[in-house]
C-alpha cells in the first residue's frame, strides 16, 4: 500500500490507534530532503505492506500533530507503536538506512 496523507484530524484514528507499526513522515512541499526521501519511502511502503504502515503529514497544513511532538526540522520521521512513539529520525537518509532504522525498531 503507498503512503498515504494523515491530518491533524485523522492522526489519532490512523496513527496511535493503528494495530500495526506506524511511519509518520512529517514534510512540506518546499522542503527538499522531504523530497528527496519520498520515493524511497513510498517503496518502502509497498515493500512492508502489512508489517509497517507509512504515512505523510504536510506541516504546513496540518499544524497541531508535529508541534505535540516537538517537531522543530523537517524531514522528522516517527515511528509509533501501540500508540506510543517508540523511535524518531530527523532528516534525509538513503532507503537502505531508512529501512535498517524501520527494521531495528519494530
Amino acid at each position: 500500500m503507498p503512503t498515504h496523507a494523515v491530518t491533524d484530524d485523522t492522526f489519532d484514528a490512523e496513527v496511535r490507534q493503528s494495530d500495526i507499526p506506524v511511519v509518520v513522515d512529517f514534510w512540506a512541499e518546499w522542503c527538499g530532503p522531504c523530497k528527496q526521501i519520498g520515493p524511497a519511502l513510498e517503496e518502502l511502503s509497498v515493500e512492508l505492506e502489512g508489517k509497517v504502515k507509512i504515512v505523510k503529514v504536510n506541516v504546513d497544513d496540518n499544524p497541531t500533530s508535529p508541534a505535540q511532538l516537538g517537531v522543530r526540522g523537517i524531514p522528522a520521521l516517527f515511528l509509533f507503536r501501540d500508540g506510543q512513539v517508540i523511535s524518531s529520525k530527523i532528516g534525509a537518509a538513503p532507503k537502505a538506512a531508512l529501512q535498517n532504522w524501520i527494521q531495528e525498531s519494530v
